[in-house]
């Protein structure tokens, strides 16, 4: 069931495994529409552990993958073999099950000795392959408890850039991170978010209301969809004149 909510879209699958399928039928179908518009299809994914079904389910999904290019949203600074890295489940989950030329894949730069230069060379290679400014076919976004999304955590300064499409924060749960600005996100031609579990529900409520107090509150949303399981979208749902059934 899909409703229209002024002007962001939201899904509501019955668990979280109908959630991901949703999400990579999406992306999927995105990245087919714009290898077909343009050529090729730039899409960026988001780290921590809750894409891991996402990333299974869109290796099998039918993407011409040798026309796409595959970005980070976020990427902690931890060292390449650790398990901390984002770049580590992606691996696993999905890169190592498609055929994606090495030189389609752009890891973030976050093992420079200066953070803030390896944001300023992927900004680079943003413009390289996405334009000046960049401009992304999809975003994958998920939705923290805290409101967070992408590495844009409470109360960081980053929140506050307005120029530069790649930024570096302080430390958040243990380790700084490199990760898309809102300027970035606001010019992708669609931001798909995936948001599971009862701990995201207020947080989705906040985020549907353009809650500013928190982070992905201040996201655009005249492009997005958020596709989420009824335990996240449970408030949502309930909630007069949303629509949803």
């Amino acid at each position: 069931m899909i409703a229209a909510v002024a002007p962001m879209i939201i899904s509501i699958a019955a668990d979280p495994e109908q959630a991901a399928r949703r999400a990579a039928t999406v992306i999927a179908q995105r990245l087919r529409l714009a290898v077909r518009a343009r050529g090729v299809g730039l899409v960026a994914v988001s780290g921590g552990r809750s894409p891991q079904r996402l990333f299974e389910l869109l290796a099998a999904a039918p993407v011409p993958w040798p026309a796409v290019h595959v970005f980070q949203v976020d990427e902690r600074l931890a060292p390449t073999d650790s398990p901390d890295r984002n770049a580590t489940l992606l691996r696993t989950a999905l890169l190592d099950r498609i055929a994606l030329p090495p030189a389609n894949l752009h890891l973030m730069p976050v093992e420079l000795t200066e953070p803030r230069a390896g944001a300023a060379a992927y900004a680079a290679t943003l413009r390289r392959f996405a334009g000046t400014p960049p401009v992304l076919d999809v975003v994958h976004l998920g939705l923290g408890g805290d409101g967070h999304t992408a590495s844009l955590v409470p109360g960081d300064p980053v929140l506050e850039e307005a120029r530069t499409e790649v930024a570096v924060t302080g430390a958040y749960q243990g380790r700084r991170r490199m990760t898309l600005t809102y300027p970035l996100l606001a010019r992708a031609r669609r931001l798909v978010w995936l948001v599971c579990g009862a701990d995201k529900a207020d947080a989705l409520a906040r985020l549907r209301r353009h809650d500013a107090t928190i982070p992905a509150g201040r996201v655009a949303q005249h492009h997005a969809v958020v596709i989420a399981d009824a335990d996240a979208a449970a408030p949502v749902a309930a909630a007069p004149s949303t629509g949803v059934a």
